[in-house]
């Protein structure tokens, strides 16, 4: 597990490191349905939703992490609206990623305990994962930190040629 993490409010200067990370999901996995990659402008924009109540975390590595060092942004989680009806208001859905250098060293997990602790100070009563059900280390993930699965959405996305299903993931806070 990892314990060199520092983690903190994401930065308009975290935008290509962001991208890169995320980018890397949407060509290569099933741990996002987007099938375009977003230009570093566009992960600005994106990141310009996550303010206030809705935040986008960064974990940049530090000692005993494999990779550069200081200062790296290893990974990053967000909490996002559900739905845009108001009476999904204290609903929150939340992403974590965290790049391929850095998986199963305990990130994912810091990652989404503050994205809990988060949503627990902005007043939120639900988080919601929405994870490709063939994912099973986000499953064990989000498990770890309390969710339960609250179903499965069978063959509601398509990617790489093939249907996928959705687990949903949910913590009453």
């Amino acid at each position: 597990m990892s314990t060199g993490l520092v983690l903190r409010r994401a930065l308009p200067g975290d935008a290509s490191a962001i991208a890169a990370i995320y980018n890397a999901e949407v060509l290569n996995s099933t741990a996002t349905f987007d099938l375009v990659a977003r230009s570093e402008e566009e992960q600005r924009e994106w990141m310009g939703a996550h303010e206030g109540a809705y935040p986008l975390i960064v974990a940049e590595g530090e000692r005993g992490l494999r990779g550069p060092g200081p200062g790296m942004v290893v990974g990053f989680g967000s909490l996002s609206p559900y739905r845009t009806r108001p009476a999904y208001a204290t609903t929150v859905e939340d992403s974590v990623y965290v790049g391929a250098s850095h998986r199963h060293q305990g990130a994912g997990g810091q990652i989404l305990a503050e994205l809990v602790r988060l949503a627990r100070a902005h007043g939120f009563h639900t988080v919601i994962g929405r994870v490709a059900a063939e994912n099973t280390a986000s499953i064990g993930l989000h498990q770890a930190c309390g969710f339960v699965v609250a179903g499965v959405e069978r063959e509601i996305g398509r990617k790489f040629g093939r249907w996928l299903d959705v687990a949903i993931l949910q913590l009453l806070l």
